[in-house]
């Protein structure tokens, strides 16, 4: 992609495409409305459970439940039949795209089938997601047969807990992807986006409790945590904004007989961070996987392996150091999806434009996938330090405003926020050419 110098939309102006625009209008209510439904959702209960006997479960849980609930907003302390929320999607999500890439055929309809391919991938995708809700529907129902009211039979809870979760999720899913078509922002991210942010009342006021009753120590903490979290969040912006701006040049052109001029001076951006903020979805939706598959099979391994990985286990480093090498995973494998060096050579190539001091073609290409890899590690590896030190200061200060995933969270609000208004900028734009098309 070859940029050029330009001007951003103002926020005025941004405002003013939101009122006067029928089309960007439409896709932000769209948006809205469907988030709505994805809250309502959240508040209607699933039957047959003593709520009481389920809330001091609830509240016994630690870290696990505090980051099941944050994902969901708030869904498995409420019992509601959105509690699944859009996980069972996230983790179909990266296992479809992880078989992608190690199955030719699926790697076929992605890049070579356009549009009709990308559909397929997405139909499978759910039908994935389907089997994967349904396993966690039913995991989450054994759970729960213990607090289920004594008028049911142990296999009609299970049955109907399960089927009401499951179709909650989907129903989720199918909400999440009329926002992604016909609305503003990636569906996905913007569920879990808003479902961090319904967490954030709780959360903070626990937190001004804390420092409003606590000693000096806890004050002194929550002060630590704050400072660490205001650099969180202006790191975050780093890696999500942070580009390598590669000096390109085209062909000179022959005016007459001898004049040469040369073309408008451009380059190309390669991205800090290319997976923005879905290494981070991943990572934390790929690491709570051992637990979902060891529930559901009591393998002694799994089993261990799960405890190994609970945020709040006595020894946090097998968690933390399984949560910082995902996310650097994968930063890698979606900027491979994202950034094609081969492509973009052939590109450059065809259009007659080379980068300074390599030669088109091959050399290009290996030149632009160095650079690449060099500028992923350096994302990946400031990505997984922003999320693993703050959540190491929470347990030094031990003050858990998050429930130990206050570094995640915040990842994820500011890339989602980020990406969001990116898009509604590249909409204003896009209509602001239009204009001068028109004209």
């Amino acid at each position: 992609m070859l940029v050029t110098r330009g001007r951003n939309p103002s926020a005025s102006e941004v405002i003013t495409q939101l009122v006067l625009n029928k089309e960007l209008r439409g896709r932000v209510l769209i948006t809205l409305g469907m988030l709505l439904f994805v809250r309502l959702g959240i508040y209607i209960p699933v039957p047959g459970i003593d709520r009481e006997a389920f809330k001091e479960f609830i509240q016994q849980g630690g870290q696990l439940i505090g980051f099941l609930d944050i994902f969901t907003g708030g869904g498995i302390s409420t019992l509601g039949i959105f509690a699944l929320g859009i996980l069972p999607f996230i983790n179909a999500s990266i296992i479809i795209q992880l078989l992608t890439a190690a199955l030719p055929q699926l790697e076929d309809l992605q890049k070579n089938e356009g549009e009709a391919g990308r559909r397929k991938i997405s139909q499978i995708t759910r039908y994935v997601a389907l089997g994967w809700g349904l396993m966690q529907s039913l995991v989450f129902a054994l759970i729960l047969r213990q607090y289920a009211i004594e008028s049911l039979s142990e296999t009609a809870f299970v049955f109907q807990t399960a089927i009401a979760l499951v179709t909650g999720s989907m129903i989720v899913m199918w909400l999440s992807e009329i926002i992604t078509e016909k609305g503003i922002g990636q569906g996905a991210s913007l569920v879990i986006f808003l479902n961090i942010v319904a967490t954030l009342p709780k959360a903070l006021s626990s937190t001004i409790e804390k420092a409003q009753t606590g000693d000096r120590n806890d004050v002194f903490g929550i002060i630590v945590l704050l400072i660490v979290f205001l650099i969180t969040i202006v790191g975050i912006i780093f890696v999500q904004e942070g580009a390598r701006r590669l000096p390109i040049v085209s062909a000179k052109r022959q005016i007459g007989g001898t004049a040469l001029l040369p073309t408008r001076q451009s380059y190309l951006p390669l991205k800090l961070n290319a997976g923005g903020v879905m290494p981070i979805i991943f990572a934390s939706a790929l690491i709570f996987l051992p637990i979902t598959i060891a529930n559901f099979t009591k393998n002694p391994l799994l089993i261990q392996a799960a405890s190994a990985l609970n945020p709040s286990s006595a020894n946090p480093w097998p968690y933390a150091i399984t949560f910082f090498a995902l996310i650097l995973g994968f930063a890698y494998f979606y900027a491979s999806l994202t950034i094609n060096p081969i492509d973009i050579a052939a590109n450059l190539k065809r259009g007659g434009v080379a980068i300074p001091g390599v030669r088109p073609g091959s050399a290009t290409s290996k030149y632009l996938s160095g650079v690449q890899n060099r500028l992923t590690l350096l994302g990946g590896l400031f990505l997984g330090s922003v999320a693993i030190v703050p959540a190491a200061v929470e347990r030094a200060t031990n003050v858990q405003t998050f429930q130990g995933l206050g570094a995640t969270s915040l990842l994820i609000l500011v890339g989602v926020a980020i990406d969001t208004a990116k898009q509604v900028q590249t909409y204003v734009i896009s209509q602001r050419y239009e204009g001068l098309v028109r004209q």
